[in-house]
Order: C-alpha cells, then sequence, then structure tokens
C-alpha cells in the first residue's frame, strides 16, 4: 500500500475523543470501524429491490454534474458501491441542499448521502450509519514562512486568518489564545490573506485547503504547515449516510454494506481516485 493509501485511510481511524492543541505527528492507533475479528453478518433484505438516495450537485469532488451533465462524485459512487455489495437497483436523485433531510424525513428516500455532518442538529431529523469520512484541520502557510511547527507556544502575536463562526475560528480562540486571530467571511478570503501577506497563517479544512493550495487561485504561494488537527468537539464527529429517524433495519444494511465496500478495497479505490492528493 502506498503512503498515500496510508494517509487517505488514516481518515477512517481517528480516535472521536478531544486532542491537545498540538498537532498529532502521528494519530493515535484506535480500532477501525470496518476491521476487526468479528465480521458483520450480511443482513436480510427481504424482497428490497432497490435503494433510494438523496444527493447534492455542488460540492465537487463528493457530488457534482460531469461535463456529460451526469451525476458523478465521490458520495455518488460510494453509493453505487453499497447497492453492489448488496445486489440491488441503486436510484440517486439530485435535490436541494436546504431539503435533503425533510425530504428524508417525509420518507422520499432511503439515505441521503452528502457529505453531512453527523451533529447534534443534524440527529434531531436523522439517524446516521458510522462515519464513513472524517476531515482534520490544517495550518497553511507561505513557502518562505519561518514558521514549520505552529504550536501555542510559537503562535503568540502570530497572524492566523480564519473563517468567522465556524469550529475551526473557536478552535483557535480555544488553545491559540495568545495568538493574533483575523477573521473572515469566507475560507478563500482567509486564505487569501496569508497569500498577500495580511496573515501569516491561515486555519481551516483539510479538503478545502488542499485544492486551494493546489488549484490556481493560490499561485503556488503557500503549503501546510505542521500536521493535521482532529477534534470532535470542534470538528463534528465526521461525515455519515443519513437514514429516517428510527429505522434500525436500514442502518444495518448500510453499515453491513460499508465494511463491505471498505474491506474489498472499493473504498481505497475511490478515495485515490477522487482526491489524489493527501489533507492528512
Amino acid at each position: 500500500m502506498t503512503a498515500l493509501s496510508l494517509s487517505l485511510l488514516a481518515l477512517l481511524t481517528w480516535a472521536a475523543g478531544i486532542y491537545p492543541a498540538s498537532a498529532q505527528s502521528q494519530n493515535p492507533l484506535v480500532p477501525d470501524v470496518w476491521q476487526g475479528d468479528v465480521v458483520p453478518q450480511a443482513p436480510k433484505l427481504g424482497d428490497r429491490e432497490k435503494l433510494r438516495f438523496l444527493t447534492d450537485s455542488d460540492y465537487p469532488p463528493f457530488h457534482y454534474f460531469d461535463e456529460e451533465g451526469v451525476l458523478t462524485g465521490f458520495n455518488v459512487d460510494l453509493a453505487r458501491a453499497i447497492c453492489e455489495v448488496l445486489e440491488v437497483e441503486c436510484e440517486i436523485e439530485e435535490v436541494d441542499w436546504d431539503d435533503m433531510l425533510d425530504r428524508l424525513e417525509a420518507g422520499e428516500a432511503d439515505a441521503a448521502i452528502a457529505s453531512i455532518r453527523i451533529d447534534k442538529e443534524n440527529r434531531r431529523k436523522a439517524d446516521f450509519t458510522q462515519r464513513y469520512y472524517a476531515t482534520p484541520a490544517r495550518f497553511i502557510g507561505r513557502k518562505d514562512s519561518e514558521i514549520s511547527d505552529p504550536k501555542p507556544e510559537t503562535l503568540k502575536g502570530v497572524k492566523i486568518a480564519v473563517t468567522e463562526g465556524t469550529g475551526h475560528a473557536a478552535y483557535l480562540k480555544h488553545y491559540f489564545p495568545e495568538a493574533e486571530i483575523l477573521t473572515f467571511s469566507s475560507a478563500e478570503a482567509a486564505n487569501g490573506a496569508v497569500k498577500d501577506g495580511t496573515a501569516e497563517l491561515a486555519f481551516g479544512d483539510g479538503i478545502g485547503l488542499t485544492f486551494w493550495l493546489n488549484g490556481v487561485t493560490s499561485d503556488g504561494c503557500c503549503e501546510f504547515r505542521g500536521g493535521p488537527y482532529v477534534d470532535a468537539t470542534f470538528f463534528g464527529e465526521g461525515v455519515g449516510i443519513a437514514v429516517p429517524k428510527g429505522d434500525r433495519k436500514m442502518l444495518e444494511l448500510l453499515n453491513y454494506a460499508l465494511y463491505r465496500v471498505h474491506a474489498d478495497g472499493r473504498y481505497d479505490e475511490l478515495l485515490l481516485r477522487y482526491f489524489p492528493m493527501s489533507f492528512f
């Protein structure tokens, strides 16, 4: 297995507890929810011949319309892989993000797979499978920056850009109280503050930062600084597939399918197809 594969697979193995402020140079070894000595038994499908998924279409590479107008992306292909495991027809409908959980609650689909965070607010409307990915927080800095390993004691008075109202902003205020925190209305603006020298570092979502660093907008100005930060309190429990509340049978089916997709290597293939750049 390549180093890139190992980096991406680490997304499924970070612990859900609170970590200290300093980034982990090596993620703690915790039980992988998709592995272990006990292989789950295949659930009974009964007369089910189809699974109906809801998703969004405006969050590449997770879900989007390609050049030919075909709905595709990591979440879409994962849903199709789940259907293949369960040997059922797969129906995936693109809906407005704001209506998704309401439509699921109304019984218009069996599940929603759209990078939906497992959090208190979303749990009011839906139940969730085990998480199938989680995103670390990362620092970025200009390539000529002398800051190589951001820590609370080394960032006193250092200007750090972050998106206002986010868990990342709250994390900085809690663990880096002596840094000078500059808040911006968007991640793009926060990243731009590092590019133009307004801030020395930016702190945010690892996936978003990866695509910005490797995109046109950054002009190759910057790179990651330090390691990943994982904290369920500030960054959430990860992402899961939503099902109507109380539908334990559907949770059983999907958790089994996710285990199988992971165990047979298809999950790895999807990660490498859609995320060739490591963000962990």
